[in-house]
């Protein structure tokens, strides 16, 4: 009996996750994961203190909010860094996933 609630509580815990995942704009998910650990509002994220610093509010520090940027723009500063941000080879950002996420940063101001 242990067994079967076990179970379908696995399955119930699978399905919610489908479901948010189905939710979740394409390279969304890759934005939380590898861009928003510097690129995040607030004075604690290297990337937003450093474009902050670059453009003096010419344009939004906080990367999601910039719409200015084209997806190929993306792609290049994810491939070959700039100032202090790294590169970010395929097997970390597949060309899959820097699609969706070059997408998501330009869609979501659309």
């Amino acid at each position: 009996m242990i067994y079967i609630a076990s179970l379908s509580t696995l399955v119930v815990a699978m399905l919610t996750t489908a479901v948010q995942a189905a939710d979740t704009p394409p390279g969304k998910h890759t934005y939380e994961r590898w861009c928003a650990t510097c690129h995040a509002a607030g004075d604690d994220f290297p990337g937003t203190v450093a474009l902050r610093a670059k453009y003096k509010g010419a344009v939004p520090d906080v990367l999601i909010e910039r719409q200015d940027l084209s997806p190929d723009l993306i792609k290049y500063f994810v491939r070959n860094g700039v100032s202090i941000m790294p590169t970010f080879r395929k097997t970390e950002i597949s060309d899959v996933e820097l699609n969706e996420l070059a997408n998501f940063l330009t869609k979501a101001k659309q």
